[in-house]
């Protein structure tokens, strides 16, 4: 294939590369299964990976050595859901019509997923833009108390056992009786999800491995030339200090450690998304490889990608927090955020 590709014989767009990239495993976080023959596939496998790996580009673009717990955030999971055949698992359980699905799964983009549609019915947010939040990094999440965007769902394990038996639909239990709530999650609590037992688990038996796995997967550090040490050096010093940022992003776990939860207020934005979760809060995000904007956090800072770039973020904090910063001390601010 490799020999190929290099006299540009192949055509990635065509099915027929696809079946052999299956057939050699080849594809991040999906598994193809084939009949007897070895050429009809049968069935079709997604794992973790497929939203929370991908690939560095050593040999093309899409094509080199896998990434695991980087967010792949050129996946558009919502386009390929609305190309489904048959979307009656969302219409029953939403209780809305096909294209109403479509126009909610069309809107999340590439990189976003709603891991809250099948729990409250809500797709869009009051300003009518998606209510989708970008794939989240899974590494760097040792010593991390709760590990989604929003508060208190629990840590890594829980969300796997949840995307595991909720998301993905796999044979397993669930237990989780806050979605019992009829007001907070009406289609949660109407379909008892909340409280899921199937016959057969295939799923709780593989969280343990899957959790060590995770946690010991590290962040990236930044390659050579990727800050400015000079004035990393200073920015430190006002992250730690005039800044404020140390208060809530502590070091080296650069969240709380313990309950690392605020309020919409405490932060300066909408309280949409924290609204959705259990604690009605937003996490203290770990600052993980904040120098990779090309993959990591390409499509933005925070849950829904709203800030753009890191000055967009230090901009913000600077207003809300009155911090009365300087242009060289954002600047400096920021060299030091993408040295971690």
């Amino acid at each position: 294939m490799a020999e190929a590709l290099n006299k540009g014989e192949v055509d990635l767009a065509d099915p027929a590369s696809t079946l052999v990239l299956l057939r050699a495993n080849a594809v991040v976080g999906v598994t193809g299964f084939f009949a007897e023959d070895g050429k009809t596939l049968t069935s079709v496998g997604i794992q973790c990976a497929v939203c929370h790996s991908t690939v560095d580009d050593a040999y093309a673009p899409g094509i080199g050595h896998r990434l695991d717990g980087w967010p792949n955030r050129d996946l558009n999971i919502g386009a390929i859901v609305a190309l489904a055949p048959d979307l009656t698992a969302f219409t029953e359980m939403l209780q809305i019509s096909e294209a109403e699905v479509k126009k909610a799964v069309e809107a999340w983009g590439p990189g976003k997923f709603d891991a809250e549609l099948n729990l409250d019915g809500k797709a869009f947010r009051p300003d009518g833009k998606t209510a989708a939040t970008l794939n989240p990094p899974a590494f760097g999440l040792a010593g991390v108390n709760n590990h989604t965007w929003t508060g208190a769902w629990g840590t890594v394990s829980y969300w796997n056992a949840y995307v595991g038996n909720l998301e993905m639909h796999g044979k397993g239990v669930f237990y989780d009786p806050r979605l019992d709530d009829a007001e907070k999650y009406p289609v949660a609590a109407r379909t008892k999800q909340g409280h899921k037992q199937d016959k057969q688990d295939r799923i709780t038996a593989k969280l343990p491995a899957l959790h060590f796995y995770q946690l010991s997967l590290p962040t990236p550090k930044p390659p050579e030339g990727a800050f400015d040490s000079a004035a990393a050096e200073k920015g430190e010093a006002l992250f730690n200090d005039k800044a404020k940022c140390g208060t809530c992003h502590v070091p080296p776990l650069f969240t709380e450690p313990g309950w690392n939860l605020h309020t919409a207020d405490e932060i300066g934005i909408d309280d949409f998304q924290a609204m959705r979760s259990p604690d009605e809060r937003y996490r203290t995000a770990s600052l993980r490889a904040l120098w990779d904007i090309e993959k990591i956090h390409k499509g933005g800072f925070y849950h829904d990608g709203r800030f753009a770039t890191l000055n967009d973020v230090v901009k913000h904090y600077d207003g809300h927090l009155r911090l009365d910063l300087t242009d060289q001390e954002k600047s400096d601010l920021i060299e030091y955020l993408k040295s971690i």
